[in-house]
């Protein structure tokens, strides 16, 4: 079930927006304090959406036995959607930069990162993906006893917010040397962040898709 767990949460993880927002707060005025400011949102609403979601789905009765089919028939549905949304957004295609528009509103918060800017950021980006969702369900839908409940929610929430605390811990380490880094990470993902976003986003649909026809047929 942790594994399980896991590497769902771990699939959805990575995200080009939380670095390139990661590697802006890392190189301001106050770095330390705008990474754990922008930190506190991230594990704030990761935290509190892993508790919700595990309530809902417990308390539409997913865990029981006889909900065998209902699980998997989410776990599709999730992995349908997902592709769904790794297609839109291939049709879509990233617009080239336009220097005279007006940046996002994500951004310009990040510009001045006061602490509650910086923490409503986080909150903004860490709120929970599809395969998020799925990560949770996994825990939810198990018999596991509580002890493994908590330490698998813990475990996800972890994951998910990987793009907040471990740049932060690395910059605490070695502050030059990541920094150097990130900027390149940044500019590199100004350039084909959208890629990773989509390919990632299909990863995710597929392995979705592929666990809940498995769990249906068997």
């Amino acid at each position: 079930m942790l594994a399980q767990a896991a590497g769902y949460a771990l699939l959805g993880a990575i995200s080009p927006t939380a670095l390139v927002l990661v590697a802006v707060f890392l190189g301001s005025a106050n770095p330390r304090r705008a990474a754990l400011f922008f930190l506190s949102g991230a594990a704030l609403i990761t935290v509190v959406m892993a508790v919700a979601l595990f309530l809902v789905l417990r308390a539409g009765g997913l865990s029981h036995p006889s909900e065998h089919q209902a699980r998997y028939g989410l776990r599709l549905g999730l992995g349908v959607l997902a592709l769904g949304v790794s297609l839109l957004l291939t049709r879509r295609k990233p617009r080239p930069p336009d220097p005279d528009k007006k940046p996002s509103l994500v951004m310009r918060m990040a510009s001045s990162p006061a602490p509650r800017a910086a923490f409503a950021v986080g909150v903004l980006v860490f709120t929970p993906s599809i395969t998020y969702v799925a990560a949770v369900q996994v825990i939810a839908t198990s018999q596991a006893g509580p002890g493994m409940v908590v330490l698998g929610l813990a475990l996800v929430a972890a994951i998910d917010a990987v793009c907040a605390w471990l740049p932060l811990l690395l910059f605490m380490a070695a502050p030059e040397t990541t920094t150097r880094r990130l900027k390149a990470l940044d500019a590199w993902l100004h350039s084909h962040g959208y890629q990773v976003l989509v390919v990632g986003t299909a990863i995710a649909g597929l392995a979705l898709v592929a666990d809940g026809i498995a769990g249906l047929v068997g």
